[in-house]
């Protein structure tokens, strides 16, 4: 790959914490240039407000991992001089990326109204918690709220838990690919037509897209609820075997699996005579569980793959990258700010055979102010 493929677009960033700068990640990954625009003295407060504690040259690692290859610039965009500032930077611009609540943009006189009427081929990107008028468009847009509103947490877990969240922030991270989505859409759409265009999410609406398949089965059938399974649970509506399983050393997940293969193989062919994988979902499971928790996880996983059954050992990050597939694929890199040399996780996309990235780290607060100052002038 001779250039990335977005080189020569520039990105105007209002966005902070993760949802809108997941996004604009995303397209510096591809070669745009992303320039965040902050608040004065403060800037993103995923600087050092956020639940990370590991800290990479006196700044949250959370905000280095999101925002590595971009520039900073720090604004006032309450003042006169600072709004004039930036309209210069959106008439130089391609694409503009907020996340404010609903409304608040509009006041500060950057909503995408009023870029259009500046500049009729900006491509404009927002996300909010909730989306737009009705009663929620105030909450807070936070990912754990938002998956406690989504109906989300009811599908894992067994059915003695309560509900389990997500052990990351996924509304955030699907709703800022969601709006790259419809970001790089409307570029093409530019490219053919010369029109620009917004597109809008939320996290509510990315995290509803992420069920679509079960919250079909829901909607279709007469609106039942899914019922967990007692233990082992991984799938809500799935039959058994689907599940996760303790063995005398670890853990295993087994898949989707004709029940007849699995308990040959398991040497259980005559426990589980005349039991239906959904009726008796919970008995087969339990049959299977007290089986496999007497036996070895690599000697599990050896004889299943033999036998061409589903499943694979439970691994955690030092299993993952023990394995070496992390360097196979290239997903991992290197960064280096104020001395200090660190880990990053690379973009999940190649083309052409090549991955690309935003190389360099996160910015400091206006690192790139004195460009800025020289290119307008001031």
């Amino acid at each position: 790959m001779t250039q990335p493929p977005l080189r020569g677009l520039k990105v105007l960033d209002f966005s902070q914490f993760l949802a809108g700068p997941y996004a604009s990640l995303r397209l510096a990954d591809l070669g745009a240039e992303v320039i965040k625009v902050e608040r004065t003295g403060k800037g993103d407060l995923s600087r050092y407000l956020y639940v990370s504690d590991v800290m990479i040259d006196g700044e949250s690692s959370i905000f280095h991992a999101i925002n590595r290859g971009k520039k900073s610039i720090a604004v006032d965009l309450k003042s006169d001089a600072g709004q004039a500032r930036i309209w210069d930077l959106i008439e130089d611009a391609d694409v503009v990326i907020q996340n404010f609540r609903p409304g608040v943009i509009e006041r500060l006189g950057f909503g995408y109204e009023a870029v259009r009427r500046r500049k009729p081929t900006i491509v404009y990107g927002s996300i909010s918690g909730y989306g737009a008028g009705h009663d929620w468009q105030g909450l807070p847009g936070q990912d754990l709220l938002a998956q406690a509103r989504s109906g989300i947490m009811w599908l894992s877990g067994s059915a003695t838990d309560g509900p389990v969240a997500f052990g990351l922030p996924v509304a955030d991270i699907l709703a800022g690919a969601a709006l790259a989505q419809g970001i790089l859409a409307l570029l093409v759409q530019r490219g053919i037509s010369g029109q620009g265009g917004h597109v809008e999410t939320s996290l509510l609406e990315a995290i509803v897209d992420l069920q679509f398949e079960l919250l079909s089965t829901h909607l279709n059938n007469n609106f039942q609820l899914p019922d967990r399974p007692k233990a082992n649970a991984a799938h809500a509506f799935l039959a058994a075997p689907y599940g996760v399983y303790q063995t005398s050393d670890g853990y295993i997940a087994i898949a989707m699996n004709d029940i007849d293969a699995l308990f040959r193989c398991l040497g259980m062919t005559s426990r589980q005579t005349g039991l239906d994988p959904f009726a008796d979902r919970d008995r087969i499971q339990a049959q299977i569980a007290q089986h496999v928790a007497g036996c070895d996880t690599i000697s599990l996983i050896r004889k299943m793959e033999a036998d061409d059954i589903w499943a694979a050992p439970v691994m955690d990050w030092h299993d993952l990258r023990g394995t070496g597939i992390l360097n196979t694929l290239d997903c991992l890199g290197r960064a280096e700010r104020g001395g200090q040399d660190f880990a990053i996780v690379k973009s999940p996309i190649r083309i052409n055979g090549t991955r690309p990235f935003a190389s360099g780290a996160a910015p400091y607060l206006g690192s790139d102010q004195v460009e800025w100052d020289k290119n307008s002038g001031t």
